[in-house]
């Protein structure tokens, strides 16, 4: 199994999971998107109620941004943010009202500085959990024929793990950069990626995925939208 989880749930919960047969590894594409999830500063700064320091994964998703802008790769954005009236919300606001400081306009919502979109990145607004619910993020990627994709952000067991499912479910082969991630707490982070690793994604380090898109080939986006 490509990630290996044993302090809470020790040998018996991996032995279960292998006579289920998870933990295979995925074939993956030439013409891969990097999705970059919530990494706003409502979620990287731990003066936010929502927040906390998310430093060392924003800084190694930075370093896999270099390396997908120096071979062209699509890059897609996604933030929360509502409207003032937060009627956007939905019941989200019921679970956490401090869903509502994301609003519209404010730095909560922004993409943190240290990422800096550039012009040409795609940077969509949800409301949901998944970068995938009522978003064009599918659209967009069917529209540059995108096969693979290398997930970034935060947190790991909310909005990360709702966006690897849907991946898995749109048929999207993922790897996940278990540092380019990261939640408010450990257990719950741990958990996600071993489970993730286990049944939807391919679970690597910052390095290897940096290595798979410099095999990129450079022709791999000629002729795309």
């Amino acid at each position: 199994m490509a990630y290996e989880y044993e302090a809470h749930y020790g040998e018996g919960t991996r032995a279960t999971y292998e006579r289920a047969t998870f933990g295979g590894t995925l074939t993956l594409g030439e013409r891969p998107a990097v999705l970059v999830v919530d990494f706003s500063t409502g979620f990287t700064d731990p003066a936010c109620p929502l927040g906390s320091d998310m430093s060392e994964a924003v800084e190694a998703c930075r370093r896999v941004l270099d390396a997908a802008r120096a071979k062209g790769v699509l890059i897609v954005y996604t933030v929360v943010a509502y409207a003032p009236h937060l009627k956007d919300a939905s019941i989200g606001i019921q679970k956490s009202p401090a869903l509502g400081l994301l609003q519209l306009g404010s730095k909560w919502a922004d993409v943190d500085p240290r990422l800096a979109p550039r012009d040409d990145e795609v940077v969509i607004v949800k409301q949901f959990p998944s970068a995938l619910f009522g978003t064009p993020v599918t659209s967009i990627f069917t529209a540059h024929r995108i096969d693979t994709v290398v997930l970034c952000g935060a947190v790991t067991s909310g909005c990360i793990r709702a966006t690897a499912v849907d991946l898995y479910s749109h048929g999207y082969p993922t790897l996940l950069p278990s540092d380019c991630v990261a939640d408010r707490a450990e257990g719950p982070h741990e958990a996600s990626l071993f489970d993730l690793s286990a049944k939807y994604l391919d679970v690597v380090t910052s390095h290897e995925a940096i290595e798979y898109l410099a095999h990129v080939p450079a022709s791999a986006y000629e002729g795309a939208a």
